[in-house]
């Protein structure tokens, strides 16, 4: 359970470390990643979303046991962008920058599938609660 908690713990600090300067860069990734940002709603939704995974991927490390059953979403959250960045590169559709942060996602989705397996021991052992 404490690789778990560990996984978990690193995902959520590096998500929130990578995601919260976000909102104060809208302007400097049009300029870097061009082309300008023209629908600021999607740029400041998918921060929103990604920062709420990151909390619960904190809320995970405090408790694997209890949020277990959320370890399944939170696999296909990393997969989910991890898979499609690594398309879009061998598209020739995002840089090897993006392609990093991709791989991270994908490096992590598989730790958190390990941590899974890992903790299922430990859950059936669990005594259900109501």
């Amino acid at each position: 359970m404490t690789f778990a908690k560990r996984v978990f713990l690193v995902a959520g600090i590096y998500g929130l470390l990578a995601l919260l300067p976000l909102y104060f860069l809208e302007e400097r990734t049009g300029q870097d990643f061009p082309p300008p940002i023209a629908h600021p709603e999607y740029y400041y939704g998918f921060i929103g979303v990604a920062v709420a995974w990151q909390i619960l991927f904190l809320l995970l490390a405090r408790d694997p046991l209890r949020y277990r059953i959320m370890m399944i979403p939170a696999v296909l959250e990393k997969a989910g962008y991890g898979i499609a960045v690594v398309v879009l590169f061998l598209m020739e559709r995002v840089s090897s920058f993006v392609l990093t942060f991709g791989v991270v996602d994908l490096i992590f989705g598989s730790l958190f599938v390990v941590a899974y397996v890992k903790t299922a021991s430990n859950a059936d052992q669990r005594s259900p609660t109501l």
